[in-house]
């Protein structure tokens, strides 16, 4: 769907043969549009922001772009919603740090079995602080226990953390249900959507979220973490922040100078994905290409689950493609070798695949699979193709005959 054309790296050769790149849920590659973006800032318009001269005024309208873009990006209400940060975890750990000076002792805080250690660090560190931190079971098929989600809300839970979509078994998450059981406790509804904004369009008005975090490296950017806040509710927060920072929304969450060569990436990058879709508004030319990355990479991702499945001693992780709205991304194991042993055998044939537990450590153990070295991951992305799926499936086949 998107053109490997488009993309510097993928016309990379190893040993003579192309590579195949199915590593794009630790990182997306980045189209030359976008690298082009980021070296033009650092010829013409390098410079700090907020002053009075030429390449200062220029820097503070991109970074106005790029908080407008993203904003439109994530259906947001407007750029004020739209906070930078070095990454998602850095992030997640400055607004844990702000809610525990606004929470108190006996408050409690949801998170679950299934989520990105990003998405559970930032959050059992307020147990320190004597707030409640809860754990939601997830289930052997991959998914979250919804039963036991509904018993362990109640009157105290004042903060639900949740994942969108898993970065190891796929599974996208109801969080219209948890939406539901935040608004009748008055709970805030926090999402980690790292995984799943690489894959689907994203609607922050429309789901109801207070809080949502992604990254932008996983969808054809550079390294920069994205927060977006309900308006008014980071106004309300006692972040840490210098007296000489702003002290309101957006900006009172970043702290210290931002990576502007990465936001000029960051206006690049949804400039990129805009340029493929249809419509006359940003918004709507942005929806357009997300939707159309979803059909295809859910025809892909059929293809190497149902490819992968049919190899006898294989065992894949999480649900299947008809069951629920599923993530692109194939995790499997095999009693055969190591997931390290697979990615190496698979590296020989010009596969990049990724072996472990992916930061989902706690997933890993509940499946029984941390002991074993986890498991070999798999993602489609926009610019995987046919041809790439089919080699994979054989080499796979005939690596584990």
């Amino acid at each position: 769907m998107l053109p490997k054309s488009d993309f510097p790296i993928l016309q990379r050769k190893h040993n003579g043969q192309p590579i195949i790149f199915l590593d794009g849920p630790a990182g997306t590659q980045v189209p030359e549009y976008v690298i082009n973006a980021m070296s033009e800032y650092y010829r013409s318009s390098n410079a700090n922001s907020h002053g009075a001269f030429l390449t200062t005024k220029e820097t503070d309208a991109m970074m106005a772009d790029a908080r407008r873009m993203m904003a439109s990006f994530l259906g947001a209400e407007g750029p004020e919603c739209i906070s930078f940060g070095q990454n998602m975890t850095t992030l997640a750990y400055s607004l844990s740090r702000a809610l525990a000076r606004k929470l108190q002792p006996g408050d409690e805080v949801l998170i679950t079995q299934l989520d990105h250690e990003a998405n559970r660090g930032p959050w059992l560190a307020l147990r320190e602080h004597g707030i409640v931190v809860r754990e939601v079971d997830m289930l052997s098929t991959g998914k979250l226990n919804q039963k036991d989600l509904e018993q362990k809300v109640n009157a105290r839970t004042r903060l639900i953390c949740m994942g969108y979509a898993s970065n190891i078994t796929g599974t996208v998450n109801d969080v219209a249900f948890a939406r539901k059981k935040a608004y009748e406790v008055g709970a805030w509804l926090l999402l980690d959507a790292v995984h799943y904004a690489a894959h689907f369009p994203i609607d922050v008005q429309a789901i109801g979220c207070d809080f949502l975090l992604c990254s932008v490296y996983k969808f054809y950017g550079p390294h920069v973490g994205i927060l977006y806040s309900r308006p008014g509710l980071l106004d309300q927060l006692p972040t840490d922040r210098l007296r000489t920072t702003d002290q309101h929304a957006p900006y009172k969450i970043e702290t210290g100078t931002l990576n502007h060569a990465a936001l000029a990436g960051v206006k690049a990058t949804v400039e990129y994905i805009s340029s493929k879709g249809q419509g006359t508004e940003l918004r709507d030319q942005l929806v357009s290409t997300m939707s159309k990355i979803a059909n295809h990479e859910r025809a892909l991702g059929e293809q190497l689950y149902y490819g992968i499945e049919s190899i006898d001693s294989v065992q894949i992780i999480g649900p299947t493609f008809d069951e629920i709205e599923r993530a692109p991304t194939i995790s499997f194991y095999t009693a055969k070798m190591t997931a390290m042993e697979v990615c190496r055998q698979l590296t020989d044939h010009n596969i990049f695949a990724w072996d472990g537990h992916f930061y989902a450590i706690r997933a890993t153990e509940v499946l029984g699979l941390y002991e074993k070295g986890g498991v070999t991951r798999m993602g489609i992305s926009g610019y995987t193709d046919e041809g790439d799926v089919e080699k994979t499936i054989a080499v796979l086949r005939e690596m584990l005959r």
